[in-house]
């Protein structure tokens, strides 16, 4: 959601913070897609997602306190877990991308590339 999203992009948050483990192996793209409305249930989609970067989980392990600002979080709960964000790259011209829970592939076009990101 919004503005998360280009705050990873920017590269100030480093951390994301989730209830679930991500089905992503360490050297897997994971494209951030920033949207403008909460998606509050399983299927929930926004057709009028950004992308704004794309970045790998290297870890997850508990969130702690000290996570606060890594996260660019406004409150702090046990239990939840932080996805340790690494190897930004930036999408300079943000593309329009569907917007869904969870992690789910799409094509996306990258200067003489396309990923297929899951």
């Amino acid at each position: 959601m919004r503005p998360s999203g280009g705050r990873i992009a920017s590269g100030e948050k480093t951390l994301e913070v989730r209830r679930w483990y991500p089905d992503l192996d360490p050297c897997e793209d994971l494209l951030i897609v920033e949207n403008g409305r909460f998606l509050h249930k399983e299927g929930d989609e926004d057709a009028d997602g950004i992308a704004v970067a794309i970045v790998r989980v290297k870890a997850v392990r508990p969130f702690v306190l000290a996570d606060m600002q890594a996260a660019c979080a406004s409150y702090f709960e046990d239990g939840w877990l932080a996805w340790e964000l690494s190897e930004l790259i930036p999408v300079t011209h943000p593309a329009t991308v569907r917007a869904a829970r969870g992690i789910y592939e799409v094509d996306f076009l990258l200067p003489e590339t396309i990923y297929q990101l899951k």
